[in-house]
């Protein structure tokens, strides 16, 4: 039988065989949840992930909270006590980080194809918009009249340069996102025409980045890239959110991304940015990295199926509800998440089952020919690395099943 080389999951407690969730085992998480599937994370091990990043990293980095990455309002709350900030991409995303008690001045708002309302919401409240095309302009020039305020904003840039290794590249080349390097410079004198208060930068070269090397690089290029646009921005720039892009191991032969040479890397560009702007604040935009390993998502097995000779696991969850580890949001060819029979971590006879959910596609599996202790009716299947893009990026109202939970716990 040939063991799958996925990472241990070192950061949870395992007593008696069985996975514990906040300090409790999930046998009895799970009865008071009083149903499954849910979703549950972890309010210390979330506290840890920010602490030894803080511990990590320059003491002037300013760490920013990527909203979308995992909305739920009890985690964002929580989040709000932790971190410099909050970059939201949505009005929705806007108001529970506002209901957070995150200040106002700390959250900024990005995204292609901002409406005139989320644009006048953002401006009320006193969030920093990051203009991603002219038409921004024109709509904030309206609303900051409509508020009796100025727009504070920045300028989400588009980059020459490209990410060349792993994630998802969301700059360089033709994007939806930002304003091509090239406009840029006839954009901030629309700004400055406009009456807004330009305020600075916005680059987001990639996400799920595990090479700590391609983060150093387009971390260096885009200090490189607003240096050169500095001469002609219309005010001091106050912000330069490089994004973020930090990995999280999810898949067999993934290791965990390299603190210590984005840290020394860091250091050095925040030297140079004070040596010529003297007003920036260095803004990095995590997501993922901060509460991706701190959530689990916990289905119950309805039915142990054989079909010549395969074993399936028939849970109550499924893909429905977690469409990342279906491998249907992004993965072009299928891996599993790292998965457990939760009230039975290591078991005693091990087997090789496929975990699947009760939808009416051959799309809906959570684990395919994964190495697990044997499981029967009522077991607990928890799904690891389910902290960030679970429940809010999955199609919940396919097939009308209910809603999962979401525990904070």
């Amino acid at each position: 039988m040939t063991r799958p080389k996925h990472l241990p999951m070192s950061q949870w407690t395992i007593a008696d065989d069985c996975l514990f969730v906040g300090g409790m085992p999930l046998s009895r998480l799970a009865q008071r949840a009083g149903r499954t599937p849910f979703y549950a994370y972890d309010r210390q091990l979330i506290t840890d992930r920010v602490t030894s990043l803080r511990n990590r990293l320059p003491a002037v980095i300013r760490i920013h909270f990527a909203v979308k990455a995992n909305p739920m309002p009890a985690l964002v709350c929580h989040m709000a006590r932790l971190v410099d900030g909050m970059d939201v991409a949505s009005s929705g995303e806007l108001k529970v980080s506002l209901d957070s008690g995150m200040t106002p001045a700390n959250i900024s708002f990005a995204g292609p194809g901002k409406t005139a309302s989320e644009l006048s919401q953002a401006v009320a409240a006193g969030a920093l918009v990051n203009i991603e095309s002219s038409r921004e302009i024109e709509l904030l020039a309206r609303a900051s009249a409509e508020c009796g305020i100025p727009a504070r904003v920045g300028v989400r840039i588009n980059p020459d340069f490209e990410l060349k290794v792993g994630g998802m590249r969301m700059g360089g080349g033709a994007k939806q996102f930002g304003i091509d390097v090239e406009r840029v410079p006839d954009i901030l004198r629309q700004i400055a025409r406009a009456g807004l208060l330009f305020e600075g930068f916005h680059v987001f070269a990639g996400s799920q980045i595990l090479n700590a090397t391609a983060l150093c690089d387009a971390q260096r290029q885009t200090v490189d890239l607003v240096l050169r646009l500095s001469d002609a921005v219309p005010a001091p720039i106050r912000t330069l959110n490089i994004g973020g892009g930090f990995g999280i191991p999810y898949f067999p032969g993934e290791r965990p991304l390299e603190i210590a040479p984005i840290s020394e890397t860091l250091r050095e560009l925040h030297e140079r940015i004070v040596s010529r702007l003297p007003e920036a604040s260095l803004v990095l935009e995590l997501g993922r990295y901060l509460v991706g390993e701190a959530g689990i998502y916990v289905a119950r097995v309805i039915e142990r199926k054989i079909s010549r000779g395969q074993v399936f696991l028939i849970t109550d969850g499924g893909m429905h509800q977690h469409l990342a580890a279906s491998g249907n949001l992004g993965q072009i060819v299928r891996k599993n998440f790292p998965v457990a029979v939760a009230n039975r971590v290591s078991g005693g006879n091990r087997e090789i089952a496929s975990v699947v959910g009760p939808l009416c596609t051959p799309l809906d599996v959570l684990a395919d020919r994964a190495e697990l202790s044997e499981a029967h009716e009522g077991d607990l299947i928890v799904v690891f690395q389910s902290g960030a893009y679970g429940l809010s990026a999955s199609p919940v109202a396919f097939l009308s099943h209910p809603r999962p939970l979401e525990m904070f716990v």
